[in-house]
């Protein structure tokens, strides 16, 4: 039995959900198919999949080998690629996706760097503050400043962004500066949501506090709420790179530093992939290189 044949058999089922999608996804018989199956939990002496006349699902030992064998198939493409040269320049058309502002200020000029690198590639950029489902949406690759839930998808950290409170030096003379974030409760904070009440949360102490943020103004965007508070009405909550060029400037100042929780990553996200294009594969490497060591 080829092992490694066997795997992409048992991949493609597990992606397509039908042994004859399979068999056409892998340009083979349906006999071939079956065949290749049944060698392979023969050889594991497990049942990967549940099979009536009806459906195909994978098993709880299914669901385990499944994340094994991507892995394998991956690591077996990257060997190849290590020992073969290929002098193809990267072409095609890519999907990207991104938040509003950091890839406004981010990674859009990264992307103009990248199609200079590489003047075959076309990239259509969408920018969205709302969760994207890159495999519902067609999007190849996803810059995402969170943690990954999504298991169909890989995720490569590329640096790190803090959450932060700011407020203009003219308010914080005015009605001083903050030392704990209960004093929030008394203050005027600017909210980025569509309810009345929103909750900022801190750490203390190794314990989470979430502080209730009232105030007289509300936005529905980042980028007038950051100017709001730069003008001097009240305490805002952003990601540190929404407010870094006014922290430069002297118009905005952070405060409560000692209690914000801890950095959330920022990650370079495509689907699984047994081979991946080498064009996102160009990008996803370039994004690396771009982003390396990003502390915001």
């Amino acid at each position: 039995m080829d092992r490694l044949k066997a795997m992409q058999t048992f991949v493609q089922i597990a992606d397509q959900g039908n042994l004859t999608k399979a068999a056409d996804a892998l340009n083979t018989s349906l006999p071939a198919v079956v065949r290749s199956l049944a060698a392979l939990e023969a050889h594991l002496g497990v049942r990967l999949f549940h099979r009536t006349t009806r459906r195909i699902s994978l098993t709880e030992e299914g669901r385990s080998y499944l994340q094994s064998a991507r892995e394998v198939l991956a690591a077996a493409d990257a060997a190849d690629r290590a020992l073969t040269v290929d002098a193809a320049e990267p072409a095609g058309q890519l999907t990207v996706t991104a938040p509003v502002l950091f890839g406004h200020m981010y990674v859009s000029p990264a992307i103009v760097r990248f199609l200079q690198r590489y003047d075959k590639m076309r990239c259509s950029v969408l920018l969205h503050d709302r969760s994207v489902n890159l495999l519902e949406e067609g999007i190849d690759v996803g810059i995402r400043i969170s943690a990954l839930e999504d298991s169909s998808l890989v995720a490569q950290q590329l640096g790190s962004i803090r959450r932060v409170v700011v407020a203009s030096p003219a308010y914080l003379q005015q009605h001083g500066t903050p030392r704990h974030p209960r004093e929030l409760l008394d203050a005027n904070c600017v909210r980025i949501h569509p309810s009345s009440t929103v909750h900022w949360t801190f750490r203390d102490h190794g314990r989470t506090v979430a502080i209730a943020a009232r105030g007289n103004l509300e936005f529905n965007h980042i980028a007038p709420a950051v100017e709001a508070c730069a003008a001097g009405i009240g305490f805002g909550m952003f990601f540190s790179y929404q407010v870094l060029p006014l922290v430069k400037q002297g118009r905005l100042t952070i405060v409560l530093d000692e209690f914000e929780l801890p950095p959330r990553p920022v990650s370079v996200i495509y689907p699984h992939a047994r081979l991946l294009p080498a064009r996102t594969r160009a990008f996803i490497d370039w994004m690396k290189t771009e982003f390396a060591g990003l502390t915001l």
